[in-house]
């Protein structure tokens, strides 16, 4: 619909390539953070009933920004191919697809 309007296949594709990057975001903060409190959660969970107070769970920033990065370029690199097809597709094709 956008290509019918006037758009220019650098919208179209810049487009798909937020969306998505934003989804691919959206999903690697929720498996963060629920990696986290899983963790946290476990090793709360194995220090009370195996009475021992020296198990703890750690984690480092940079694990989580490396897979944060890795999410996000994998939303990328499987975003691109259908931004570059919906860029390439005429209004009238597209439409006809919906």
């Amino acid at each position: 619909m956008r290509k019918a309007i006037g758009a220019q296949r650098r919208d179209v594709l810049l487009q798909f390539l937020t969306e998505s990057v934003a989804i691919s975001g959206a999903g690697s903060a929720i498996g963060v953070i629920l990696g986290l409190v899983a963790a946290f959660g476990v090793t709360a969970i194995i220090r009370v009933e195996a009475n021992a107070p020296f198990f703890r769970a750690g984690f480092s920033w940079l694990t989580i920004v490396v897979a944060v990065a890795s999410a996000l370029l994998v939303g990328l690199a499987f975003g691109t191919y259908p931004a570059m097809r919906a860029a390439r597709m005429s209004p009238i094709e597209a439409t006809r697809h919906e």
